[in-house]
Parts: structure tokens; C-alpha cells; sequence
């Protein structure tokens, strides 16, 4: 009989979801996905969890509370780094632990170490330790992991706000700033991608870009003197904000955050006093905790977005008519 494990939908699995589900697979183990989450999961988690978490950690441990009554272990990993030089936040790298500490009556935990601060060989090395905790060969895990990598690199992420068709044809495009594993959760972002979509404008977030394009945008910023950050999520958040507030490509930024996260405070700072020294894009920082509303959120960003159109209506009509001279005096 194949081992049931659970798999929380939630934190970094809304990055890695397809890799881990087709490695238990692979693996031969039967993976149970926790639903989206939603108000019971929600408020699971606030028992479960210490109080000065973030608002993404506690519903993680909704989902684990709601899948520990039906599987015989828990797949959690412990991402500490996934590139050379930077690193995960600290309440993510422990959450085996605090799972443990909070939760003592859950099912054993499966928590592979992913640390490629330490060298890819060493982060295969600590991911193949997987099989006596699955019941399998190392060397069976090896090639389940060769073929996961290549299904999920196949699978279609799901990246929100990769510039589609705009709803009302008013040419407004917002970039969205925020971790993906709040914009993906419709519940605990308040469901902030398709209001701005309701609002007529066209979405685009930092996952839009590839590494390739988000590093080059790191470049630039140590150009400026700019010092390079320790945490990967962080990075690509300023990546984007500054190609974005360089560029011009979107009209407006909203940058969602989680009440409570030290990273994302300090990365806000940062951004908002970059956007006062070199451009004059509208910034909306909204911070999200268990006590937020939806119609909070709805009129804010409904003021914003007709600021942005606006001020996007007053560019154009300093432009001069097509065919006629531009006065350069």
C-alpha cells in the first residue's frame, strides 16, 4: 500500500507546487492536495499558530491542520536557499520546526533540505535522503527527481498579470508587487489581481520576467551603488520595481504586504523612497493581516486606479497631435 502524503497548498508551493506533487508521484507515493484556502482554513491556522507570524504562515498551517487527520506524513521542505548568495525567509527555512513545536500531535514530517547556498550537488545529495521517508531507494529518488524537474518545468506556472488583453480598452496597466504565494491565494490577497482586472486595467507582476531579465535588472541596481540583498524574494521584488519605475512600462504600482514581515517593510522603504527620487508613478502599498476587508481594499484600489487614468490622461494631452511640431524650448 502506497504512502499518503500530504501537501499544503500554500507558501512556496504556489512556485514549486508541480515539482513537488510529481516527485511524490514519481516516488510512488500518493499525494493529497489541501483545497484552497478559505475561511475555515483560515482561522485553523490563527489556533495553531503563534501570533506574530505572517499572515501567509498562519494559513499554512490551516492546511496543515486540515490534512492532518488524513495522511500518514506531511510534505514540508525546508527551503533555506534556491540560489548561491541570498536566502528564504527565516520563518520559512524553520517551518518543519514550528510545525513540530505547534502541531505535536501532526504526522511525521518529510522535510528535504533545499540549500543551494551549499552547491547543487549537495542540494541532490540532501533531496535523495528522501527515500527511507518514502519508503523507496535513494537511487529511485534520484530519477524521480530528474523527471519531476522536467514535468514541472514543462507545466504552465499560472503567473498572474502577464499582460493580457485589458477588459474596457483603456490601456492601463498596474504592476503588482508582492510574494507569489499571496498574490496566488485569492483569499488572503483578497482577490487583488481580478479586482484590478473588474477595474478595467491590465495586471503585471514581477513573475512575468524571466531570471534572466530580473537579474539583469539586479545588475543595474548595483550599478547605482545600490548593495546587493541576502533574500532572493526581496531582490526580485526591487528588480521589478526598478525596471518599472525606469521603464514606464505600467501606469501605477501596488505593492501587497504582509502585516508583520520584516523583509517586505524594509523592501517597501526602499521602493517608496526610490519612487520619490526617480519617478513621479503612482505607489499604492497595501498591507494585508487576518483583519482586512475586501471592501477596504475594493475602494482604495478604485480611487487609485482613477488617479492613475487621470494622470494618464493628462500625459497624453501635453503630447503634441500626430504631424505636428514638437516645441522643444
Amino acid at each position: 500500500m502506497s504512502l499518503t502524503v500530504g501537501v499544503p497548498r500554500a507558501l512556496l508551493f504556489h512556485e514549486y507546487g508541480p515539482l513537488m506533487l510529481e516527485l511524490l508521484r514519481q516516488c510512488g507515493a500518493r499525494a493529497v492536495l489541501s483545497p484552497l484556502t478559505n475561511k475555515q482554513i483560515l482561522q485553523a491556522g490563527l489556533d495553531l499558530c503563534v501570533d506574530e507570524a505572517c499572515l501567509p504562515v498562519k494559513a499554512f498551517f490551516g492546511h496543515v491542520a486540515y490534512l492532518a487527520e488524513q495522511v500518514d506524513a506531511l510534505f514540508i521542505p525546508r527551503f533555506v536557499s534556491i540560489e548561491r548568495g541570498a536566502y528564504i525567509c527565516p520563518k520559512l527555512m524553520g517551518l518543519p520546526d514550528m510545525v513540530r513545536a505547534r502541531a505535536p500531535s501532526a504526522p511525521r514530517i518529510v522535510d528535504p533540505c533545499i540549500d543551494m547556498s551549499r552547491g547543487l550537488r549537495k542540494t541532490m545529495r540532501s533531496i535523495g535522503e528522501l527515500g527511507p521517508a518514502l519508503g523507496v531507494s535513494s537511487s529511485r529518488v534520484a530519477v524521480a527527481l530528474t523527471r519531476s524537474r522536467k514535468v514541472a518545468s514543462a507545466s504552465t506556472r499560472g503567473r498572474l498579470g502577464d499582460g493580457e488583453p485589458i477588459a474596457n480598452g483603456n490601456g492601463i496597466r498596474i504592476g503588482v508587487l508582492g510574494h507569489d504565494y499571496n498574490l496566488n491565494d485569492a483569499y488572503i490577497s483578497l482577490d487583488l489581481i481580478s479586482k484590478i482586472r473588474r477595474l478595467g486595467a491590465a495586471p503585471v507582476t514581477a513573475g512575468a520576467y524571466s531570471r534572466q531579465e530580473t537579474a539583469r535588472w539586479e545588475r543595474q541596481l548595483a550599478e547605482r551603488g545600490a548593495k546587493r540583498l541576502f533574500w532572493t524574494y526581496g531582490r526580485r521584488l526591487l528588480a521589478a520595481a526598478s525596471r518599472w519605475l525606469d521603464t514606464g512600462e505600467v501606469d501605477g504600482i501596488v505593492h501587497l504586504m504582509s502585516f508583520g514581515c520584516g523583509l517586505e517593510s524594509f523592501i517597501a522603504e526602499v521602493i517608496q523612497h526610490e519612487a520619490s527620487e526617480r519617478s513621479s508613478l503612482p505607489l499604492l502599498c497595501v498591507n494585508i493581516d487576518e483583519h482586512s476587508a475586501e471592501a477596504g481594499l475594493s475602494t482604495r484600489l478604485e480611487a487609485f486606479i482613477d488617479t492613475v487614468a487621470m494622470r494618464k490622461c493628462e500625459h497624453a494631452s501635453d503630447l503634441p497631435a500626430p504631424g505636428q511640431p514638437v516645441d522643444t524650448r
